[in-house]
């Protein structure tokens, strides 16, 4: 979920000037592919996210990159921007939704998902929610309805339309509903303000709008579509065939920092991550760890499946954002270099 701690891109516009990167472009990028003599990398360039502790940052930690280090450049503005920013090699992996990672990969950039970021499961999930006394109950009811998310053409605009389309809509109807960007933390006040109908909450704003009352769930994307992965760290393919032993042990380690997670009481987890986020000196407030519940990635270790895209690239391909069959599940991402399970 690295990707829900930080502020999105305001308009479908941004989005995709974000992805809409050319390979030549790529081509270009200014970060090296090994360091030089054949010896590989084993700093990895990366952008963090306020006051949250990232896959990569809890399995560094935990020690389990081995010799590979992290080298912190900033903190990521987006999903979109940190996948196109190790793209262009200004970093060396970066996270976002798997419908950004197509998007990318349909401008022609040589790039591969390597291991699961984030997902949606019964402890941290995106939900749709409506006032208490709201007369929205099903998909029907949102004709002519505003829908405030984080950002157009990504996660929740995705999920919303299979929503949309599971309840009965035609495309005609369903165009009658209105996306609209709200700043994730404006968008509890402008659900009570009534300036849309439905907002769109996740962690700890979700949390703490749920506490106060009055809102209710009109349905959420772990209802929807069960436990899934979401979101994956990719990495360049050039980077991957100059670092395999770097990719592996990155790979591998943050597959065990999931499982990690997983089978850690959540208080002592909790508490790893508040002394990871203090340690680093970078002046965060902890208070929303607290709000922490999982990475709810699904697959085991963070492998990656073909339905984990192809849900995705059919969207995709509805919207008229891809070309129908442009782009095969299976060529975006690999298994090969994470360990995790095999002894």
């Amino acid at each position: 979920m690295p990707t829900a701690f930080a502020p999105r891109p305001t308009s479908r516009r941004q989005f995709l000037a974000l992805l809409g990167i050319s390979a030549a472009a790529v081509s270009c990028g200014t970060a090296t592919a090994t360091g030089g003599s054949g010896k590989q990398i084993t700093s990895l360039k990366y952008q963090g996210a306020v006051g949250a502790v990232t896959l990569p940052e809890l399995a560094a930690d935990l020690g389990y990159l081995g010799d590979v280090t992290l080298d912190w450049v900033g903190n990521t503005i987006s999903g979109p921007q940190d996948i196109q920013s190790a793209a262009t090699g200004q970093t060396h992996f970066g996270s976002a939704f798997n419908g950004a990672v197509i998007k990318l990969a349909s401008t022609k950039a040589p790039i591969k998902a390597v291991v699961a970021s984030y997902g949606s499961d019964q402890h941290s999930y995106g939900g749709y929610y409506v006032l208490e006394d709201s007369p929205i109950r099903s998909a029907r009811d949102l004709i002519g309805k505003k829908v405030g998310m984080n950002t157009l053409g990504a996660h929740y605009q995705a999920l919303l339309d299979i929503y949309l389309s599971r309840g009965g809509l035609s495309k005609a109807e369903a165009d009658k509903v209105e996306p609209l960007v709200v700043p994730p933390v404006n968008t509890e006040q402008s659900l009570r303000q009534r300036t849309i109908e439905v907002g769109v909450l996740t962690g700890v704003l979700r949390d703490k709008a749920l506490a106060a009352g009055g809102i209710r769930p009109l349905f959420t994307d772990v209802e929807l579509l069960g436990p899934f992965s979401a979101g994956t760290y990719i990495m360049t393919e050039r980077f991957i065939k100059q670092n395999p032993d770097t990719v592996r042990t990155f790979a591998t380690g943050v597959a065990k920092a999931i499982e990690w997670s997983r089978t850690t009481p959540r208080e002592e987890v909790i508490a790893r991550m508040t002394e990871i986020v203090k340690k680093r000196g970078r002046n965060e407030d902890t208070s929303t760890l607290q709000y922490w519940h999982s990475y709810g990635i699904a697959e085991a270790g963070g492998r990656i499946s073909d339905k984990e895209f192809q849900l995705w690239l059919d969207w995709l391909g509805e919207r008229g954002d891809i070309k129908p069959g442009q782009l095969k599940a299976r060529d975006l991402y690999t298994n090969e270099f994470n360990g995790y399970g095999k002894g």
